[in-house]
């Protein structure tokens, strides 16, 4: 899945969709097709940024590495695997950088070693590399010391040891090196946090070599847990390696996203901090790794929701917030960083999600349903965790006819959102199924009649006349793709004949060419300045619909089209531009979730 050979300008910055991700389960970092490490935080996923070129290309710091002379990249991954490998196609020759992070075991987890080997593959080729640490976004000043043989950058809060197999030049904040390799020799960087109780260690060809074998085996051992055997099976397979890569081994978490502030729109300021663990988004991606055989990634979730959360009793979003930090700590201060640019003039850069203290009742739904498929095929509940399952169902019971932001995270004022009650419906089902299913003790008078009410308030509120369709808010005439989810969380039968209606006028109003949008802020303003794109989980959602309701055609040939979106190594950001551009932080967990799912269902609908 490489495609074509990638031929660089001399803009400052790449397109998001040109970067391949690496990490070891604590962090991540993008990689261009240029070989250039353009994002990189230490020691985690939501620390401030080492190298962050892809928000400012002149104060955020960068890792180059790639040939001296013109040439052609590819990009691929080594298969099953999250080892990223980009080539470089030169008149004299063939070289290639092979991008990777050990995954540690536990006494090893802080070193978070980045390790770039560089091998000649044919002829002699010229490199050069340049490391350019800029700690702390870019506001952290360091200093830099040649010390047993390796360069020392050092901030107040972070310092990093640079090692390398090839002579090396530095001045006062950067490292340089230019070399030239011939067939068959190699090169090796290696790039470790400096900590007090870790042990200076070189990175010598024999040492990296026994690191990529080792790395390589951990992420093929890790694969071979999948069941799936359907069509598309590359594609599900590195969707399913990308939701691993960004889980938080330490505590289960799963980050929406390793980035921050990547744009909805270039230029535009729907800039947003991802690198938090959002219940929703965590509950579906434990559903689709659930759906293709991974269990060990649902224990983890359920052990970081009762190991590292407080259920809160008078929270304003209620017993759970809608996001923590991968920690488990509550508190996200939103703030912003005026001295960098953001990705080609995107300002502001954000750090930080004030829509933590969001209501958005449907998380319970999400949360509940994945618990629910837990029971069902991981593991029953344990009595600890049904007491809670019942608390959280109790307060649902209490407070779902409430105004919220919704799943959109809109700030332009709370609503009666559709979408909202569907899964506070779900959680209330969900949870009466497993109540039955494993006759552990509940109040079903009350929570029946609850879960019937909901039902009748969507069918009756949730539905317009006028648009003969299921619209974003009670009472409203707005079309929302959120509503796609009401057949595939079984609320209504995908045949039913309302909600073909709603199919189509879904089709007809916000999809284009497989793509579909959001909903249309023009008429449903939410708070937010500048436009966005088409998001991309609406798109599988919509195969998903499509497939359910019989419309085999139609969703086969969508979710091709979707696939055409993804970048070269099957990633995709959160939402496409008019012209087919990733937009967006990257990758985005929530788009590679809803691929699984779609594809596992389309595939079993065509048999």
């Amino acid at each position: 899945m490489s495609g074509a050979p990638t031929q660089h300008t001399s803009g400052p910055y790449l397109p998001i969709a040109e970067h391949g991700l690496i990490g070891d389960l604590r962090t991540a970092a993008l990689v261009g097709t240029d070989g250039t490490i353009d994002w990189y935080c230490c020691p985690s996923f939501d620390s401030p940024s080492v190298f962050a070129a892809i928000l400012d290309a002149h104060r955020g710091g960068a890792f180059e590495l790639s040939a001296a002379v013109p040439a052609d990249t590819k990009q691929f991954y080594f298969p099953d695997t999250n080892v990223l490998i980009t080539r470089f196609f030169t008149e004299d020759g063939l070289g290639e950088i092979q991008d990777f992070m050990p995954v540690a075991e536990v006494g090893e987890a802080d070193r978070h070693r980045l390790i770039r080997r560089v091998v000649c593959v044919r002829g002699t080729i010229p490199f050069r590399a340049r490391v350019a640490p800029r700690f702390g976004y870019g506001a952290h000043r360091h200093t830099l010391r040649i010390l047993e043989g390796a360069a020392l950058f050092a901030s107040e809060a972070l310092s990093l040891r640079l090692t390398a197999t090839v002579p090396v030049e530095y001045d006062e904040t950067d490292v340089r090196a230019e070399f030239t390799l011939s067939w068959g020799e190699t090169a090796v960087f290696a790039l470790d946090r400096a900590t007090g109780g870790t042990p200076p260690e070189g990175c010598l060809p024999a040492a990296a070599e026994q690191a990529f074998t080792a790395t390589v085996a951990f992420w093929r051992c890790w694969l071979r847990q999948s069941r799936y055997r359907g069509r598309w099976r590359e594609m599900v397979h590195r969707s399913a390696l990308t939701l691993k890569l960004l889980t938080y081994a330490p505590t289960g978490a799963i980050v929406a996203a390793p980035t921050t502030s990547l744009p909805e729109q270039i230029g535009g300021g729907r800039n947003w901090d991802y690198r938090y663990a959002w219940v929703r988004d965590s509950a579906f991606a434990v559903y689709a790794l659930l759906r293709l055989g991974f269990a060990e990634e649902a224990e983890s979730f359920m052990g970081f929701l009762t190991q590292h959360i407080e259920r809160r009793e008078n929270g304003p979003s209620g017993p759970l917030q809608i996001m923590y930090g991968i920690d488990g700590r509550s508190e996200l201060p939103e703030r912003e960083l005026p001295h960098l640019e953001g990705y080609r003039g995107s300002a502001p850069v954000r750090v930080g999600n004030d829509a933590v203290n969001q209501l958005q009742l449907d998380i319970y739904g999400a949360l509940l349903d994945s618990v629910y498929l837990y029971d069902k095929w991981c593991r029953p509940l344990s009595s600890g965790h049904w007491r809670a399952v019942c608390d959280v169902v109790g307060w649902v019971c209490e407070h779902w006819d409430q105004p919220d932001e919704g799943v959109w995270e809109t700030r332009g004022g709370r609503k009666k959102f559709l979408y909202s009650r569907l899964m506070c419906w779900v959680a209330i089902e969900r949870a009466i199924r497993m109540a039955q299913h494993r006759s552990l003790p509940a109040p079903l008078d009350r929570w029946g009649p609850v879960r019937d009410e909901i039902y009748w308030r969507i069918m009756n509120s949730g539905w317009s006349p006028r648009r003969q369709a299921f619209v974003q808010y009670e009472d409203g005439d707005v079309l929302d793709a959120a509503v796609l989810m009401m057949p595939l969380t079984k609320f209504i039968s995908p045949n039913d004949p309302v909600w073909l209606s709603t199919l189509d006028a879904l089709g007809n109003e916000l999809v284009s060419d497989s793509l579909v949008w959001r909903y249309d802020p023009e008429v449903s303003p939410d708070g937010l300045e500048g436009d966005e794109g088409t998001f991309s989980i609406c798109s599988f959602w919509y195969v998903e619909a499509l497939t359910r309701a019989g419309r085999l055609d139609e969703a086969r040939l969508a979710f091709e089209k979707m696939l055409t979106y993804a970048n070269h190594l099957g990633l995709y950001a959160e939402e496409i531009s008019h012209s087919g551009e990733q937009l967006g932080n990257f990758p985005q967990a929530f788009t590679h979730l809803a691929l699984i799912s779609a594809a596992f269902n389309l595939d079993r609908a065509l048999g």
